[in-house]
C-alpha cells in the first residue's frame, strides 16, 4: 500500500505546490502555504480516471459553442425572502440555483439573521444543518425570535458531508442553510474540519448540487482576525454572492453588505437593529442616528451619505486636543484613516489651520462604517468646529467630496440626499457648486448652499 503524500496548498487562492514556499507565486501573498494530505497515487489514479470519465460524459451535442446573438436570456426567477433588506442586498431575492455565502464575526448574529428569515419562509420545505450548535440550542433560538411553531423548516445536526447528502436526498428541501461550512467535511479528503482542503471540497460538492438540482444554498462562513472570510480566497469564488454582516458588538445596528453578487448590485446594503426577539428591520436609518440633540455641542457635523441607493443622514464626531505625547494621535472609527489624513492635510495646506501638534479623533455615529466620499465635507466640518470650540447651528447638514487642492467636487445622486434632509426637516444643506446645474431651488423648502472651495463651505457655517 502507498504511502500518503505531503502537499502544501495556499490558504489565500488555493495554489498547489510539492514543497513549501514563503511567497505564493499565484496570488504572492507571504506566509499562506499549509500542510496537507494527499492520498496515495493509486486513489489519486482513479480519481483522475473518474474526473475524465465525468468530463467526458458531459460533453454531448448540445453542448456547442453558439454565436451571442442566438443565446436565449430569462429572468433569473427568484426566491422571496420576505425580508426587505435582505432582498435588497441580494438583489431583488434568492436566485434559484445560487449558492450565497454570508461571513461576519462571532457573535454578530448571522446565525439569527438566517434562522429567522428562514423560519418566516412557510411556503418553502428547508432544511437547516447546523454544525456548531444542538437541536436544543436551535430550538430555544427560534423561541427567543418568535418563531418556535414552524413545521417547514428540518433541523439536522450534523458536519459529515455524505450523511448531509444522505438525508437530502431523503427530504427533498427546496432551500439548503450550511451552518458553517468550516464545521462541515468529507471522508474523501484526510484532513481536519475547517482546513484548506475540506472546506474547498465541501464548498465544490455544494455548488454542483446548487447548480445541477436548482436548490439555492446558503452558506454560513467565519471571518479571521484580518476581517476577511475564512478559508480558502478560492471560496469566494466558487460562490455566486458573498454578502458580509458586520457592526460593532457593543452598538445595536448591524449592516448587510454585499461584496459580490452575480446577480445584482454590490453597491447595496441592509441595515438591522438587535433587539432580544432578534433583528428589525430598520426602513428610515436617518430617523435612529439621528435621535441626540447636539445644539451647542461642538465638533458634530450632520452628513448626507448615500450607501447603494439609500440615502440617509448620519452624524459625524470630531475631537481635537493638544497632543500630550510628542507624536499626535489619528484615529477614525468608522471611516478611513488613511483619508482621515488626506483630508487634515487639505486642511492645514489649503485652508491654513495648523493642526500638526494635535490629536484628532473621528467617530461616525452609532457604530457605522461609511464609505461614501461626500463625508469629507463633514469630516473636515467637524474637525474645525472641534478645533475652535463652536458648535455647527443645528439644521444644517452637508454632502461634497474634498480634493486634494481644496476644492468640493461634485457628489452622486445630489437629488435624493437634498430629498433626504428635507424630509427629515434640516433647513440648509452645503453642496457641490458643480452639482446645481439642472436643479431647481424651487422645487425644496430647503435651501440649497452651493460652495466651490472648502473654504467657502467653512465661511457658511461659522461666518
Amino acid at each position: 500500500m502507498a504511502k500518503d503524500k505531503i502537499a502544501y496548498v495556499c490558504s489565500n487562492c488555493g495554489y498547489d505546490s510539492p514543497k513549501w514556499l514563503g511567497k505564493c507565486p499565484n496570488c504572492g501573498k507571504w506566509q499562506t502555504f499549509k500542510e496537507i494530505r494527499v492520498s496515495s497515487d493509486s486513489g489519486q489514479n482513479a480519481a483522475v480516471s473518474a474526473a475524465a470519465s465525468m468530463r467526458k460524459a458531459a460533453v454531448s451535442d448540445k453542448n456547442r459553442p453558439l454565436p451571442l446573438r442566438d443565446i436565449s436570456v430569462k429572468e433569473e426567477p427568484r426566491i422571496d425572502m420576505h425580508d426587505t433588506e435582505l432582498n435588497r442586498v441580494l438583489g431583488g431575492g434568492l436566485v434559484k440555483g445560487s449558492i450565497v455565502l454570508l461571513g461576519g464575526e462571532p457573535g454578530i448574529g448571522k446565525s439569527t439573521l438566517t434562522l429567522q428569515t428562514i423560519l418566516k419562509m412557510t411556503g418553502l420545505k428547508i432544511l437547516y444543518v447546523s454544525g456548531e450548535e444542538s437541536a436544543r440550542q436551535l430550538k430555544m433560538r427560534a423561541e427567543r425570535i418568535g418563531y418556535s411553531d414552524c413545521d417547514n423548516c428540518l433541523i439536522f445536526c450534523d458536519t459529515s458531508l455524505e450523511n448531509i447528502f444522505k438525508y437530502i436526498k431523503e427530504t427533498a428541501p427546496e432551500l439548503v442553510v450550511i451552518d458553517s461550512i468550516q464545521t462541515i467535511s468529507t471522508e474523501t479528503v484526510d484532513s481536519s474540519p475547517g482546513s484548506v482542503t475540506q472546506v474547498r471540497e465541501c464548498a465544490s460538492a455544494l455548488l454542483r448540487f446548487a447548480k445541477s438540482s436548482g436548490v439555492p444554498v446558503i452558506l454560513i462562513g467565519h471571518i479571521n482576525k484580518e476581517g476577511t472570510l475564512a478559508g480558502p480566497k478560492i471560496l469566494e469564488h466558487i460562490v455566486d454572492t458573498v454578502i458580509q454582516f458586520e457592526g460593532d458588538q457593543h452598538y445595536m445596528y448591524r449592516i448587510l453588505r454585499s461584496i459580490k453578487n452575480r446577480f445584482g448590485s454590490t453597491s447595496e446594503l441592509g441595515i438591522y437593529e438587535m433587539r432580544q426577539d432578534g433583528l428589525r428591520q430598520v426602513e428610515n436609518p436617518s430617523e435612529l442616528l439621528l435621535t441626540q440633540e447636539h445644539d451647542g455641542l461642538s465638533g458634530v457635523a450632520i452628513s448626507s451619505a448615500v450607501e447603494g441607493i439609500r440615502p440617509f443622514l448620519v452624524e459625524t464626531q470630531a475631537l481635537v486636543s493638544s497632543a500630550a505625547y510628542g507624536t499626535p494621535q489619528r484615529s477614525a472609527t468608522g471611516f478611513d484613516q488613511r483619508r482621515l489624513n488626506m483630508l487634515l492635510a487639505v486642511l492645514e495646506k489649503r485652508v491654513g489651520f495648523k493642526l500638526m501638534q494635535k490629536d484628532v479623533f473621528i467617530n461616525i455615529a452609532g457604530g457605522l462604517r461609511v464609505t461614501d466620499l461626500a463625508m469629507d465635507l463633514s469630516v473636515i466640518a467637524a474637525v474645525l468646529s472641534s478645533n475652535v470650540d463652536t458648535a455647527i447651528e443645528s439644521g444644517w447638514c452637508m454632502a461634497g467630496e474634498v480634493g486634494l487642492s481644496g476644492e468640493v467636487r461634485p457628489v452622486s445622486r445630489i437629488e435624493q440626499r437634498i430629498a433626504e434632509a428635507e424630509k427629515l426637516g434640516f433647513s440648509h444643506i452645503i453642496i457641490p457648486k458643480s452639482n446645481l446645474q439642472g436643479i431647481s431651488h424651487k422645487k425644496y423648502n430647503i435651501e440649497l448652499i452651493p460652495v466651490r472651495k472648502v473654504e467657502d463651505a467653512l465661511r457658511s457655517l461659522f461666518g
